[in-house]
């Protein structure tokens, strides 16, 4: 946690700081009300030590303020000796706690531990808000209910997997539902009232990642004006899910490793080795065996990552699915949408069944997701669809193209020719993976295959 301590009493400041840092935590002291509002307007703290008699300011007018501009922020107030009656009175204006001066180390490791607790109980209660709005968003993807055998294998497995504490690989395209899939081995796992903590692997450079994962000190590199716990703290006692992990750097593949096998790590910066417990879930769009072989990733990583692994099979794959799902999310944006559709017209339907979806699950419902706000008949027709699944339709109207035009195509030809496409349409990469339904980084690297650069 990071504290920050009000007290006119540079003695009694750093003594303060000095136990909250033997606690591993973070802290810092000012001496004025005013530098202390300063302070909060710059940094962001878990709570605030404020002593009652701060010299020509009030405490109790510190406090109000405090409380005020930040009504969720613990305050816990420092009182001189037998003056409990203007402890009484902080208690009511709003402070969370108050330790009498002098105080011993017993009592005040006491009240620490009281604010820990406290700042538990909020994280679960921002998590639990998090999940149900997040619940809400991903309504449409009904991942328990996939008709085609072969996802019905894949959702067997995680859910046998997900009560034990083995490491989960989750392989798949992107758009398949990795991400999903690993929320619902969560949710269904011994750890679903615990973190379920995301940390997106090619999204940051190396540096950011390794202080992002494991956390760094105050100086640890430039910029690093205060102590940070990662997200492996932060996913403490949960789920730590490694979102594309194929991208991991490899100068910190043999720190994650160490993580699997020892539960050990340590935050940039520092020399104190620290114990976890957590439970990770692993999830790439890369062949990790070829990327072993090129040699970057490591194949202790590699055997260690996979222990239960399961392939998320592309939406192209499952038929049976995905007049489903396009059903299925067209209710889902109509109601959001406030709009009422009796389903698909028949050359709507022809288009749906007869693309390939490269960009999976993503792409399908963000297509039908258009459909539904641009749609202006009772039924979705294929002027709303995206243009891709319009050129699939023959010149006279009678269903698609067959084995003349993109049934003729390998899959891999197809993907090329609708990235090339959407390019072409589309001025910025933000809005080509918007269309195509990945992230920006894959779209990248399309680019850079396809040598479009």
């Amino acid at each position: 946690m990071d504290f920050l301590i009000i007290d006119d009493d540079k003695t009694f400041r750093e003594a303060t700081c000095f136990l909250i840092e033997e606690e591993h935590h973070y802290a810092e002291g000012v001496p004025s009300g005013q530098l202390g509002m300063t302070r909060l307007k710059e940094e962001k703290f878990d709570a605030v030590l404020l002593d009652l008699n701060l010299g020509q300011e009030n405490g109790l007018e510190v406090l109000k303020e405090i409380l005020k501009a930040y009504p969720e922020l613990p305050v816990v107030m420092f009182t001189a000796e037998g003056k409990v009656k203007t402890a009484v009175e902080a208690m009511r204006s709003g402070a969370a706690d108050f330790l009498e001066k002098p105080f011993r180390t017993e009592q005040f490791l006491t009240v620490l531990a009281r604010l820990q607790r406290l700042k538990q109980m909020g994280q679960r209660i921002e998590r639990m808000e998090r999940e149900a709005t997040e619940t809400r968003g991903q309504e449409a993807e009904s991942i328990f209910d996939f008709s085609a055998p072969a996802m019905q294998e894949v959702m067997e497995t995680l859910l046998r997997a997900a009560r034990t504490p083995a490491s989960i690989l989750i392989l798949g395209e992107s758009g398949t539902g990795k991400s999903v899939a690993a929320r619902a081995v969560h949710r269904n796992s011994h750890l679903a009232d615990k973190p379920f903590v995301t940390v997106n692997c090619p999204s940051l450079s190396k540096e950011l990642l390794e202080s992002d994962l494991f956390g760094h000190v105050r100086g640890a590199f430039t910029g690093a004006v205060k102590d940070h716990w990662g997200k492996v703290s932060a996913a403490e006692g949960g789920t730590l899910f490694l979102d594309e992990i194929g991208d991991l750097p490899v100068e910190i593949q043999p720190k994650l490793l160490r993580l699997l096998q020892e539960r050990e790590y340590e935050r940039l910066g520092e020399n104190i080795t620290r114990v976890t417990n957590v439970r990770i879930l692993a999830a790439t769009n890369r062949d990790l065996k070829s990327r072993v072989a090129e040699g970057t990733f490591r194949e202790d990583l590699y055997f260690r990552l996979n222990v239960i692994t399961v392939q998320m099979p592309p939406l192209r794959s499952r038929p049976a699915d995905l007049r489903r799902f396009a059903d299925h999310y067209a209710k889902h944006f109509a109601g959001r949408c406030g709009r009422k559709f009796d389903g698909f017209t028949e050359d709507a339907l022809a288009g749906i069944c007869g693309y390939a979806w490269p960009g999976n699950l993503r792409e399908l419902r963000n297509a039908i997701e258009r459909a539904v706000i641009l749609g202006r008949q009772t039924q979705i027709t294929i002027a709303d669809l995206p243009s891709e699944l319009r050129q699939l339709l023959r010149p006279d109207g009678m269903g698609i193209i067959g084995t003349q035009g993109v049934g003729a195509m390998t899959l891999e030809q197809l993907e090329e020719q609708h990235i090339r496409r959407v390019l072409a349409q589309t001025r910025t990469v933000v809005e080509a993976a918007q269309i195509l339904g990945v992230d920006q980084a894959t779209v990248y690297r399309k680019i850079k295959k396809l040598g479009l650069e």
